[in-house]
């Protein structure tokens, strides 16, 4: 079956309602398909973005590197998620992004973007708030690295990825393949790999998670949560919700 961008219009609709005639031209739009080995770059820092990459499969994340060329992870991302609309109009990319796992991405002319956001209200909204939600999970992994303890950090991290991808549908239960390596996990939490290391072994000794090779699982996932201090408010996963 021939990749569509579906993956992508069924993340924009959990943020904001999008009809019918914009959802078919969402889908129209052109692009071609790059299929990516692990730690290949999408965009680097300096350059000049001419489109956007929609994450088909497989996992990326979002860098900054220090000039001792240390890297702080400020993101990880699941199929469906559009990886640079902080691109979508600005003339040079201030971070880079780069694949965790094998991936498969649709690229996008980024005019092609900003001329359906122009002409579709609905798209336009959906791209504003992704933009929205993004800024939030950033904002809640500063708080992550800068007050929680090291316990906290790792745990958070672990909820996270398990809720999005439980929202996206990709996987039936709170347990995944943790696409990151210890040391990705330490440049994420600001710890080091041998910390990363005995923090999960100490969650597993707890019985809050238990761990095949790289297959995790929560077998108490509110030991977890409270564990973590996750509050899955910053996710914005309710969106289209009615508030009371």
């Amino acid at each position: 079956m021939s990749p569509t961008l579906e993956i992508a219009l069924e993340k924009l609709q959990i943020r904001s309602p999008i009809g019918d005639a914009d959802r078919a031209a969402f889908l129209a739009l052109p692009f071609r398909v790059r299929t990516l080995e692990p730690s290949s770059y999408i965009i680097r820092e300096g350059d000049a973005p001419t489109q956007c990459a929609v994450l088909l499969s497989g996992f990326a994340y979002r860098q900054k590197l220090a000039a001792d060329g240390g890297r702080q992870i400020i993101g990880v991302h699941i199929p469906g998620d559009i990886l640079d609309l902080q691109n979508l109009y600005l003339s040079v990319s201030d971070h880079g992004v780069q694949t965790l796992t094998r991936a498969t991405v649709a690229l996008i002319s980024r005019a092609d973007l900003q001329t359906l956001a122009r002409t579709s209200l609905a798209i336009q909204q959906a791209f504003f708030v992704d933009a929205l939600v993004d800024s939030s999970i950033f904002r809640e992994w500063i708080l992550n690295v800068g007050r929680r303890d090291a316990r906290e950090r790792v745990a958070h991290l672990l909820c996270e990825i398990a809720r999005r991808l439980e929202a996206a549908g990709l996987t039936a239960e709170y347990g995944y393949e943790l696409p990151m390596t210890q040391e990705q996990l330490a440049d994420a939490t600001g710890l080091t790999p041998v910390h990363i290391s005995r923090t999960l072994r100490a969650l597993e000794a707890e019985k809050l998670i238990s761990r095949s090779k790289r297959h995790i699982r929560f077998p108490d996932w509110d030991g977890l949560r409270k564990a973590a201090d996750f509050n899955e408010r910053y996710l914005h996963l309710d969106q289209l919700r009615p508030h009371l």
